[in-house]
């Protein structure tokens, strides 16, 4: 048995006992019942997770996949696809919008080449970089599948890989991304896995005018005819139609799951590997977080796929891991309010009459 289905078989649903024991707890406390709304259902989530009254959750890190893809010959992106290789450069170095948000909320930022079209081996501060590189690039979803089923296994298998690293010393994991041309597949992706038309869920990503938006959506639809994936089987559509990062991400939520570990999903990249992930393993969704909604088209179709309301709406469509960052906020907080706010009874407060 190969290292994702042993995962895959090691996922357990969120446990409804400590999810029913936090919901007693918290209905209990001194305030009217529910009355920090969103911020409860999440604490009691967390307990269901991670088996416990007191989730563990100081330790943080943001996993940032990077890949390009093939698909940038298509002319879909408004920048370059060195792009890539530049911004992971950015990420070594802490001068990225991760590495800020990251900072602020004291998260580690990892940062793996799952397939950078360029040599990062020889970079300055490389030494800083995860290297799982699948290939130099998937190849283009517009004209064939975008890389080999065997080559899809390794990316999930390389994701749950950095999870089991990591898990010794991480509570709580974020998904991030960097590749010029992703939201591409990840449109793809989405439109493959609900059904919702190519028009309907592709966006303008980096920030490409209505030409190249109507030309970017055509792209999509072309990847969909040609490649035809199975919307029932992960593994189909992220070999088909998806990217190395893409793969990765899914991997890393895949490993948290099977560690009883939240993990914070970013935007519309991680939501097509949180999608991927699902259909591997429903289970693993249990586990998931939806940091925020993005302000690329298709992620609320994302969402609704997952089941999943986003904690914060702030219009962000940076990637990167930054809304899982900023999220990571919000889980503290839950926390702080299941472990340290007093019941009624603790402290001596009338309760409100029957």
């Amino acid at each position: 048995m190969n290292s994702l289905a042993q995962t895959i078989a090691h996922i357990e649903a969120l446990d409804k006992g400590w999810q029913e024991k936090a919901h007693q707890h918290l209905g209990a406390l001194t305030m009217p019942y529910w009355a920090l709304g969103r911020l409860l259902d999440l604490a009691q989530d967390l307990a269901g997770m991670t088996r416990s009254l007191q989730p563990p959750v100081g330790r943080k890190a943001v996993v940032t996949m990077a890949a390009d893809h093939g698909v940038c010959a298509e002319g879909i992106s408004k920048y370059p696809q060195e792009v890539t290789e530049q911004m992971v450069l950015n990420f070594v170095a802490g001068g990225a919008g991760i590495n800020a948000l990251a900072g602020q909320c004291g998260a580690l930022v990892v940062i793996v080449d799952m397939g950078v079209a360029a040599d990062l081996t020889a970079s300055a501060g490389e030494e800083k970089i995860l290297h799982h590189r699948i290939a130099a690039g998937t190849a283009n979803i517009a004209r064939g599948p975008a890389m080999s089923q065997d080559q899809a296994i390794a990316s999930l298998e390389a994701g749950i890989a950095i999870a089991k690293d990591l898990g010794a010393a991480t509570d709580v994991f974020g998904t991030g991304d960097m590749g010029i041309g992703n939201t591409t597949p990840s449109a793809a992706i989405v439109a493959a896995v609900t059904g919702v038309p190519a028009e309907k869920v592709t966006g303008p990503g980096t920030g490409i005018d209505d030409k190249q938006l109507a030309h970017k959506i055509k792209v999509v639809d072309q990847a969909l005819a040609i490649n035809q994936p199975d919307p029932l089987s992960g593994l189909d559509v992220l070999s088909k139609i998806g990217g190395f990062e893409i793969g990765g991400i899914a991997g890393l939520i895949l490993g948290a799951a099977a560690q009883h570990k939240p993990v914070l999903i970013d935007g519309f990249i991680s939501g097509a590997g949180a999608l991927i992930a699902q259909l591997l393993c429903p289970a693993a969704t249990d586990y998931m977080i939806a940091s925020h909604r993005s302000a690329e088209y298709g992620h609320q179709a994302m969402l609704d796929k997952l089941g999943k309301q986003a904690l914060l709406d702030l219009d962000l469509r940076l990637g990167e891991g930054t809304g899982a960052a900023l999220a990571m906020n919000l889980v503290d907080a839950a926390v702080r309010v299941l472990t340290e706010v007093s019941t009624f009874e603790q402290a001596d407060v009338s309760k409100a009459h029957a």
